[in-house]
């Protein structure tokens, strides 16, 4: 069985089939505020404190004060494992960090042989439409991107920010999604005039996976998966509707 790198977040290893497999890319996508960066933040301080595998925070938009502060909300001590050489937090550009992957001895891998880094955060793809607008030629950028951070033998965690703020988005034939190991969605729905978050793994490629959707809610201890959404259609659409009784009596519940 490959060698299972646990994202530490109950509900989504059990949804991966153990979690991400290990030197892989996972690309998680969602509207604004879904809980993209907190599901990133949270792989990363798992893999410390739970896993003795130090990180790397790659962010094209954020302060690295900007993650000691949201990392202080749910309890994470970014500045505490920075300062012990288990974490570190790197503002950069896509157009760097595509160049310093690309030579020998550059920043990133620097960085990850001083602290003996397996994993990182890359906060967020979204940016790497600067560097060209082509899809086919933004999939080959970051094709060799996501290899270069394979090649340094990190499990990376990729963010992007889906244009649909509720419902499933485009995705095209050229679309990045295709060239990542796994793809997670995060989405918010509207059930009874409430807006819910939901949770799905659209892919795990060489592995099993959940394929059902799953609620989940971002607490003072980061993301928490809860149960799937029973009895009811058309969740990644935005609007869910309640199947019938006799379907959920028939399929759901058996």
């Amino acid at each position: 069985m490959s060698e299972r790198v646990k994202t530490g977040i109950a509900g989504l290893d059990e949804m991966l089939g153990g979690g991400f497999l290990s030197e892989t890319a996972n690309l998680v996508e969602g509207a604004p505020g879904t809980g993209k960066s907190t599901l990133g933040m949270q792989f990363i301080v798992n893999g410390i404190q739970r896993y003795d595998e130090p990180g790397i925070i790659l962010t094209f938009e954020e302060f690295p004060a900007q993650y000691y502060r949201d990392a202080e909300t749910f309890g994470w001590p970014f500045r505490a494992l920075e300062t012990a050489g288990k974490l570190r937090v790197i503002m950069t550009s896509p157009e760097v960090s595509r160049a310093d992957l690309e030579r020998v001895g550059g920043r990133i891998e620097s960085h990850v042989r001083e602290i003996g880094a397996r994993r990182i955060l890359v906060d967020s793809l979204s940016h790497f439409e600067r560097i060209t607008r082509d899809p086919i030629e933004l999939r080959g950028v970051v094709y060799s991107f996501v290899n270069a951070l394979k090649r340094e033998g990190l499990t990376s965690l990729l963010t992007r920010e889906s244009p649909a703020l509720i419902g499933e988005g485009d995705l095209s034939d050229e679309d990045v999604a295709f060239i990542m190991d796994s793809f997670l969605m995060l989405r918010y729905v509207e059930i009874d005039s409430a807006v819910r978050k939901a949770l799905l793994v659209l892919k795990v490629r060489g592995s099993g996976h959940a394929k059902d959707i799953r609620q989940f809610e971002i607490t003072g201890n980061g993301i928490e998966v809860r149960s799937k959404f029973e009895g009811r259609e058309g969740i990644l659409s935005g609007s869910p509707h309640r199947m019938a009784e006799s379907f959920v009596e028939a399929f759901v519940r058996r």
